[in-house]
């Protein structure tokens, strides 16, 4: 339909390669891993890529150091490499005969598990990047954001002929997912409580968790949640966004935000059919706010991201920190935006070196001095874009 539509991870992928004998690709499952990966390897011309949910394809690494050695000047690109979870120490073996940056790329969906692993046996000898479903940095102007906010970034449900087929093959992916990546890491959970708990996490999305309270909804331990939060957080579902440590004269909240990560998916578990439904949703204004965090904290990939809010409920919906730098934002779904006076209160405390609302407006303006309103792409833009707006 829009053709092959170029990811910003390709560069930094590609850079990865070149300083790392090895690069580990995360991302959740079906957000275009291995369309990138075809791609740099086209590019490329002297790999070779093996699909390891492919019997044929796995039946060929019977012998990996045979294999290792017929293909030692190639890139060999491993598919899924979390059905493997023991073959770290075998490429580390490798890896140590022939350290050249570029020889392996592996993806995965699973960050949990793969990242210990790799840490365990490939320290020293891997870069790690991640993929998120599409971003509106990269399908623009191809695709409007009231579409990508809509569907959601997961290229199946983004690139649908019609909204039918979108909401059709997001419901597919919830029944898949809660059937066969939930049930793969082994939590003893029956189907029926995962499925209750995503949509309870769907109907709490912007909030603070109250552990305790979630745990009794569903009659488990809080260990149990958290465990089962922590899965959803590695399967790149659920995000847990922590709350600023800082040194303001006020009590500040401690509890982490909950937003599940796409926001189609999120409008498949709230029952959200159309952009009409979604305007006129309550948690609308909830929903704005996830899709916009997930564009700005991937337009920052060295900053560390939270919220602030204190107990007289003044609040900023992201701090993005790096060392002693900081970025503050304000989201508003509306196109009059109005910023309340415990968000200046909290930005004359925090002095940061950029403070916006982003707000669905077509072109970026000055709202107050040194305050600037930008629309949603200038959220989702590289760091430079977000760090200077234009009026």
């Amino acid at each position: 339909m829009h053709g092959y539509l170029p990811r910003q991870a390709q560069l930094v992928l590609s850079k990865a390669l070149n300083r790392a004998p090895a690069a580990l690709l995360l991302g959740p499952r079906q957000c275009g891993k291995s369309t990138l990966a075809r791609q740099l390897l086209a590019e490329r011309g002297d790999a070779v890529l093996l699909d390891l949910q492919d019997r044929s394809d796995r039946a060929r690494l019977q012998e990996p150091e045979l294999f290792f050695e017929a293909h030692r000047h190639e890139l060999v690109c491993l598919d899924e490499i979390q059905l493997l979870p023991d073959f770290f120490s075998l490429l580390r073996a490798e890896i140590d005969r022939d350290r050249r940056p570029g020889r392996f790329l592996l993806l995965g969906s699973a960050s949990g598990p793969l990242l210990r692993q790799s840490q365990e046996s490939l320290a020293g000898r891997i870069a790690q990047v991640e993929l998120t479903p599409f971003l509106l940095s990269e399908v623009a102007p191809a695709i409007r954001w009231q579409q990508l906010w809509l569907r959601g970034g997961f290229p199946e449900s983004l690139l649908a002929s019609a909204d039918d087929d979108s909401i059709d093959w997001r419901e597919d992916f919830i029944r898949t997912f809660l059937g066969r990546d939930i049930a793969a890491l082994e939590l003893g959970l029956p189907l029926p409580l995962m499925e209750r708990l995503w949509r309870l996490l769907a109907h709490l999305q912007g909030q603070t968790l109250n552990a305790s309270r979630l745990a009794g909804l569903l009659d488990l331990s809080s260990a149990r949640l958290q465990k089962l939060l922590a899965a959803l957080e590695h399967t790149f579902m659920l995000r847990r966004l922590p709350p600023l440590e800082a040194n303001l004269s006020k009590r500040l909240v401690r509890s982490p935000k909950l937003y599940l990560r796409d926001s189609g998916l999120l409008h498949n578990l709230l029952g959200i059919e159309s952009y009409d439904d979604l305007l006129a949703h309550p948690q609308a204004g909830e929903s704005w706010e996830g899709f916009v965090i997930e564009q700005l904290i991937a337009a920052h990939p060295r900053w560390r991201p939270h919220f602030l809010r204190t107990g007289h409920g003044a609040e900023l919906d992201l701090v993005l920190e790096r060392g002693q730098r900081r970025r503050v934002y304000e989201i508003k779904l509306s196109k009059a935006p109005k910023l309340s006076r415990g968000f200046h209160e909290l930005v004359e405390q925090l002095q940061p070196e950029q403070a916006s609302l982003i707000a669905p407006v077509e072109t970026s303006f000055e709202i107050r001095p040194g305050i600037w309103v930008q629309p949603p792409l200038e959220a989702g833009g590289s760091e430079l874009r977000a760090a200077a707006p234009r009026g």
